[in-house]
């Protein structure tokens, strides 16, 4: 009898330490999305700045067949530089799926106690 109870606690515990390494397996993962959506944001967000206050230098609204020899030359730079600040942004978004190895995460849980209060009748 007390072998079984042994047994169960064992596996009770065993079934535990797998929840909670489970459990900080999706931490990490859902920081490392939240983390990764927002270098891509400031990315892609720095670079349509780029193109709404500059884009007129290489006639961003301009049809391709419109353009001057001076736009198209501009618009090739442009086109370097948003190559560039991509690559670089993708670079730091894999060394920080790097980092995240070294680290063990556990997303707080948010509780909320609600008092009960028992109905108080006549007499009682």
């Amino acid at each position: 009898m007390a072998e079984e109870y042994n047994n169960f606690l064992k596996q009770s515990l065993d079934l535990r330490s797998a929840r909670e390494e489970r459990g900080k397996e999706l931490s990490k993962d859902k920081l490392f999305k939240a983390a990764r959506k927002k270098i891509q944001t400031t990315m892609i967000g720095s670079l349509s700045t780029l193109e709404s206050s500059f884009g007129f230098l290489w006639g961003f609204d301009v049809a391709e067949e419109d353009k001057t020899s001076e736009q198209k030359k501009i618009y090739e730079i442009y086109e370097e530089a948003r190559a560039q600040i991509l690559d670089r942004g993708n670079t730091q978004i894999r060394n920080l799926e790097s980092e995240f190895v070294n680290y063990d995460i556990i997303r707080k849980k948010h509780y909320i106690t609600l008092p009960v209060k028992t109905g108080e009748k006549d007499g009682e």
